[in-house]
C-alpha cells in the first residue's frame, strides 16, 4: 500500500485520538467497517482459531502482519520470544508503543538469513501472497524461514458462499481465475488507499498447494464462518 491508511488508523487510536473506523471496500462485497477498538483485542476477545493458534506456537515464534501487534503481546506476555513483522511503519510503531520489543518493518518476501520455530499469519494470512498463483512462492519462502521442526500456523476462509443462490448452487463468472483472488481496499478520514490483492484460499487448495512444496497440510480447527485454521511442516524424507 503506498498510502499507510491502515497504520494512520492504529496509530490514532493508540494515540487515543480515536474518531472514525477503517472502511474497507473490494470487489465481491459492499463497502464494510472495521471498528479500531477490535484491532486491539485481547486474548479473550480474539476468535477461537487465534486463541487456538497462539497456544500451538512454540519456539522463536515470527508474527507475520502484525498489525497492532495482539498476537504478539499476548505471547510476549507469556514469556515467549516472538519478533513482529508488518508492511505498515505505522502498525510498527504501535507495536512498539505497546511495548513489544522485537517490531520490525519488514516485507516477508525479502526476509532472508532467518529461521522460526513458528510462523504465525493470522486474520486470512493467506492474503498476503494476493494471488493464487503466488500461493506456491508464498508458501516456499516461509518453508525457507522454518527450521527443520518449524510450523506455519496459517487461516484462510473459503468464500465459496459469496457466489451461492438462493437454491444453494454456487455461480462463479467465467472471467474469474479463482473465486477466492478479491481485489481491497482502504479509507480512513477521507483518506483513500491503492487497491491491492488479497487471496482467500480454500482448504484443499491450500493442502494441494502445500503437498506439491514438500509440506504437510493438517486442519487443526474450523471457524464460525467457512473459516479454518492450518499447520503446515516440512515433509520428512523416509
Amino acid at each position: 500500500m503506498s498510502k499507510d491508511i491502515y497504520g494512520a488508523a492504529l496509530l490514532d487510536y493508540q494515540n487515543n485520538l480515536y474518531t472514525d473506523d477503517l472502511i474497507t471496500s473490494s470487489s465481491i462485497a459492499e463497502e464494510d467497517t472495521i471498528p479500531l477498538p477490535y484491532l486491539f483485542r485481547s486474548f479473550d476477545k480474539m476468535p477461537i482459531l487465534e486463541q487456538k493458534a497462539l497456544q500451538e506456537c512454540k519456539g522463536h515464534i515470527l508474527d507475520l502482519g502484525a498489525g497492532a501487534g495482539n498476537h504478539s503481546l499476548y505471547l510476549q506476555n507469556k514469556n515467549k520470544q516472538v519478533s513482529a513483522i508488518d508492511i505498515s511503519k505505522g502498525a510498527i510503531e504501535v507495536c512498539k508503543l505497546r511495548g513489544i520489543k522485537k517490531a520490525t518493518v519488514q516485507d516477508i518476501w525479502y526476509l532472508e538469513n532467518k529461521n522460526f520455530d513458528t510462523i504465525l499469519a493470522l486474520m486470512n494470512g493467506t492474503g498476503i501472497c494476493g494471488k493464487l498463483d503466488q500461493l506456491a512462492p508464498f508458501l516456499l519462502k516461509l518453508k525457507s524461514l522454518l527450521t527443520s521442526k518449524g510450523q506455519i500456523l496459517i487461516d484462510s476462509s473459503d468464500i465459496i458462499y459469496m457466489f451461492e443462490d438462493e437454491k444453494g448452487e454456487h455461480w462463479i463468472p467465467s472471467e474469474i481465475t479463482y473465486y477466492g483472488e478479491v481485489e481491497f481496499n482502504m479509507s480512513y478520514k477521507k483518506e483513500i488507499g491503492t487497491p491491492f490483492p488479497w487471496l482467500y484460499v480454500d482448504f484443499n487448495t491450500l493442502q494441494r498447494c502445500a503437498n506439491y512444496n514438500g509440506l504437510h497440510c493438517e486442519l487443526l480447527e474450523k471457524g464460525e464462518h467457512y473459516d479454518y485454521l492450518a499447520k503446515l511442516t516440512i515433509k520428512t524424507v523416509a
